[in-house]
């Protein structure tokens, strides 16, 4: 990743408020739980999203069925889903209309996400949000 590409991360992650976790699980010890914590923990504003899982919590973590049930604006989609399942979620993330789609690492759809980027969502891909947050504290740091 280039320098413009960090920076232009960094000021999402500045500037965001509210970050929806698409995936998100009912189990604290998951990936997508952890890291929705960790993000609670930084001061965002998160949701969840698991058809699956339902309406409800998860550790405090209000959860939703779908995007369109978030009854506000969100800054970050952050999907724990697998790259196949992105083409499905298209169409709730043009409606809901964020700042950004973010991929998480192993996680890549170019041909499903290109109306999102066509949009003028930022869209990462194949990068964690753990990760890239803790690169701008300490770039910040510098």
């Amino acid at each position: 990743m280039n320098e413009i590409e960090l920076k232009e991360i960094c000021k999402l992650l500045s500037d965001a408020q509210t970050i929806a976790v698409v995936g998100i699980s009912r189990e604290a010890y998951r990936t997508s739980r952890r890291i929705a914590s960790f993000l609670v923990d930084q001061g965002y504003n998160v949701v969840g999203v698991n058809p699956v899982f339902g309406e409800g919590n998860a550790g405090g973590i209000p959860v939703y069925m779908t995007l369109a049930d978030i009854p506000h604006e969100v800054d970050i989609i952050d999907v724990f889903r697998r790259s196949e399942d992105i083409p499905e979620l298209i169409d709730s993330v043009l409606a809901k209309n964020p700042k950004a789609l973010w991929l998480q690492e192993g996680i890549r759809n170019d041909l499903a996400v290109k109306p999102v980027i066509d949009s003028g969502i930022l869209t990462i891909q194949d990068k964690c949000i753990f990760v890239y947050y803790n690169r701008c504290k300490s770039a910040n740091k510098n």
